[in-house]
């Protein structure tokens, strides 16, 4: 399982010219799921996306996470994460998940976040949305439950 972590002041994500989702202070996450992902990968994920300490605190470090400040989370499924770009110049995305497991694997993300108290908006699995977003920093990071970076 991929993620794209980006600290936010808001987001919001779009379908058909209708707001589906928005947060204000918090976390956007573009969630990525492959065929070999388990509950593991979704406990590794969860855990990550809620108890980054990447908010600042008093002092202006990068200190708190996001039960800390008390912000939301906007979780994206997003299967071009998988998107393998190491041959020619159209991807392969051979190693996302079907959408039925993908589907399942993402929705438990969610719910493990709200689980720790976090409020977790979402996209509308497999629609074609704009995602727009106020990064703050900017902070992103790359989160992967295989650890591969």
């Amino acid at each position: 399982m991929r993620a794209v972590w980006q600290r936010v002041s808001e987001a919001e994500v779009i379908v058909n010219g209708d707001v589906v989702g928005s947060i204000g202070n918090g976390a956007l996450v573009l969630l990525g799921v492959t065929v070999s992902d388990t509950d593991r990968d979704v406990r590794y994920i969860a855990d990550k996306c809620a108890n980054l300490r990447v908010f600042p605190d008093d002092s202006g470090k990068m200190n708190l996470s996001l039960r800390d400040i008390g912000g939301s989370i906007l979780l994206v499924s997003q299967f071009t994460l998988y998107g393998d770009c190491r041959r020619g110049r159209r991807p392969s995305f051979t190693d996302a998940a079907p959408p039925e497991q993908a589907r399942g694997l993402y929705l438990q993300v969610a719910e493990s976040i709200r689980q720790m108290g976090i409020t977790v908006e979402t996209g509308v699995f497999q629609a074609d949305m704009e995602v727009h977003l106020v990064n703050q920093g900017p902070v992103t990071l790359l989160l992967d439950s295989s650890k591969q970076f």
